[in-house]
């Protein structure tokens, strides 16, 4: 996970718990003639929750191939174990790990197989394929569903007041002016988890791409920057007018992501940027939460070219030193697959839309992974720009802090993150820098 996975995962509050352990070898068979798989994945709760799902559900309808699960933790540390595994030959034969930028540093094209025009990606969504691609070839499925980046916003205060969802930032705006006459706050700021601050910049990639379409590939190659791309420069923008108009809570440099959840549930607050991964958890103890929060995309300037930023799903990938490559292709195949989800949805509450042709949102879905399927069935999505680019600088989420907070201008913000990306992308060695 790059260092904005990171800082985003660590405000999720993911819940830790033992690991599952593996027993046997990689490729020893199992008695009876029977093959037996190894599936490497995190230890978050919902990670195993699915991962367990899946293997079940293919053992049953497969009962000849057995999986062996086995986790490992998340972060850098688990970062290194994959990378270690693979480069010495010990990866297990089906392992789960980031999508987008990252995938470069596995060297897949020497660690993973190659999947380029295999049957096991036909129901694979054709979007979804860029961020499992590195030199052209394509080496993983998707684990799980695909969040939004945007606003998640209090439906019953929406209906109380007759707001419609904004289609443009203005009319986002005017809908916050309604809301502050109203006595209740527009837009929750939550400044004490420092990354919660970045998502009105992150969370803007679709208008920048809309507005730029080669901003990722500039960006890369440090022919454009934040500060001098009007599209770019944006976010950072709308953070300044939002603490300008006195939109935000009382005390938001000490508010928690929790306290910003627990607000937005009650009313207190309408808005609040945030990624849609925030909504399962609290469904668990507030099931208000499901239908009475939605989400929107962070409009633009056209109404024409309204749509999310979505944070696309891990991959699931082959390694090359596995030895039962047809069993774990049938196995790539079957996560693949709208029986997949459907076995997903019975254990773990889907944060967003499945990037499998035919899987289905269960019908209990929540209201906020309901309205992201809508963009998607629209085609009006865009990976964030961590998928799609390696550079994400360190300090992000201090520059957004600042610049919400009324501490620093959006241009100054600008600048100073165009500067500090300068050090990751020398570290990269990546051409133009």
């Amino acid at each position: 996970m790059n260092t904005s996975h990171r800082a985003l995962g660590m405000g999720l509050a993911v819940l830790t718990m033992a690991a599952l352990t593996s027993c046997g070898s990689d490729s020893e068979p199992a008695t009876g003639g029977s093959v037996t798989l190894t599936f490497l994945v995190d230890n978050s709760q919902a990670t195993m929750d699915t991962a367990k799902a899946l293997a079940d559900a293919f053992m049953q309808a497969n009962p000849t191939i057995k999986i062996e699960t086995e986790s490992r933790p998340g972060g850098t540390e688990g970062d290194n174990i994959v990378k270690t595994r693979l480069a010495t030959g010990e990866m297990a034969d089906v392992f789960w790990y980031n999508s987008g930028s990252l995938l470069q540093a596995l060297n897949p094209a020497q660690t993973m197989v190659d999947l380029t025009g295999d049957p096991v990606l036909a129901n694979v969504q054709k979007d979804y394929l860029p961020v499992v691609t590195q030199g052209g070839k394509v080496y993983g499925v998707p684990a799980g569903t695909a969040m939004g980046g945007g606003i998640l916003y209090n439906r019953k205060v929406y209906d109380e007041l007759a707001l419609k969802v904004p289609m443009t930032w203005a009319e986002f705006m005017a809908n916050n002016e309604r809301i502050k006459a109203a006595g209740r706050t527009p837009v929750i700021s939550t400044f004490k988890d420092t990354w919660t601050s970045q998502l009105l910049v992150l969370g803007d990639y679709f208008n920048v791409q809309a507005a730029v379409p080669a901003f990722a590939s500039d960006y890369t190659a440090n022919k454009a920057k934040f500060a001098t791309t009007p599209a770019a420069l944006a976010g950072f923008q709308h953070l300044a007018d939002i603490h300008a108009k006195g939109y935000v809570n009382k005390g938001f440099g000490s508010a928690t992501n929790e306290q910003g959840m627990k607000m937005l549930v009650a009313g207190e607050g309408v808005h609040y940027p945030m990624l849609s991964a925030q909504l399962p958890p609290l469904v668990a103890t507030t099931p208000a939460a499901a239908t009475d929060i939605g989400f929107f995309a962070i409009p633009g300037d056209d109404p024409a070219t309204n749509g999310a930023t979505i944070w696309e799903p891990p991959g699931i990938y082959l390694a090359r030193t596995g030895e039962h490559q047809e069993e774990a292709k049938k196995f790539l195949a079957f996560i693949a697959s709208p029986p997949a989800a459907d076995a997903v949805n019975k254990v773990v509450q889907p944060a967003g839309p499945y990037r499998i042709d035919g899987a289905k949102l269960p019908d209990d879905a929540i209201q906020v992974a309901k309205d992201l399927q809508a963009y998607i069935d629209k085609n009006a999505t865009a990976p964030a720009l961590e998928f799609v680019s390696p550079i994400k600088g360190p300090a992000l989420e201090q520059i957004t802090s600042a610049v919400g907070s009324g501490l620093t201008t959006p241009a100054e913000g600008a600048a100073q993150y165009d500067k500090d990306v300068e050090k990751q992308a020398k570290q990269l060695g990546l051409p133009g820098w």
